[in-house]
């Protein structure tokens, strides 16, 4: 019986305690949850859950020296949990947005065309570059899979993509200039 006494008297502090704490500090706490997540329902969701985890942090026997530095760093931590979770975007919510699907066929033109010029510019590089700069970018290769197919080593690779890389972006350079020149009327 004793027992039992003593529990009750325990849950009533606790109860107690939690009722003080929150009549103290839920303004400013869903004020800051507010102001963190950008929505009211959400920032009142984190904040009653932060009393929650309180108290079971206090009835499984948990001692708070500093009542609201504790609260906020509960309440901290759920706001990042809600921060990290992958939140699904449906495609009528985008849409309710304004986000427009973009059919703009001359961004795709452009960006084949230019394409096209890379592989051209790349049949112009020295032979050795040629086949790395295939490897490594037309057929998205890993250094360490180029390595096994030429029997090189991958640093070697490495080297043999970022000389090839800076010879391609002098080829595109010169390019780039002489067609200037013939739009520059």
């Amino acid at each position: 019986m004793q027992k039992k006494l003593s529990t009750k008297k325990a849950w009533k502090k606790i109860s107690a305690d939690i009722s003080d704490a929150h009549d103290q500090h839920q303004v400013s706490l869903t004020k800051h949850a507010v102001y963190k997540t950008h929505d009211v329902d959400l920032g009142e969701d984190l904040v009653q859950v932060t009393f929650l985890k309180t108290l079971l942090y206090l009835r499984r026997g948990g001692k708070i020296h500093l009542m609201r530095a504790f609260l906020n760093h509960i309440l901290n931590d759920l706001i990042t949990d809600e921060y990290r979770k992958r939140k699904p975007t449906s495609l009528d919510a985008l849409l309710e947005k304004g986000f427009e699907i973009g059919t703009d066929e001359r961004v795709r033109l452009v960006n084949a065309l230019d394409g096209k010029k890379i592989v051209s510019l790349i049949d112009q590089l020295p032979a050795k570059y040629q086949v790395i700069m295939r490897m490594r970018y037309l057929q998205d290769l890993s250094l360490k899979e180029m390595s096994l197919l030429t029997g090189q080593s991958t640093n070697t690779i490495s080297v043999q993509t970022h000389r090839g890389l800076k010879k391609l972006r002098a080829l595109h350079d010169i390019d780039m200039k002489r067609l200037s020149r013939f739009t520059a009327h």
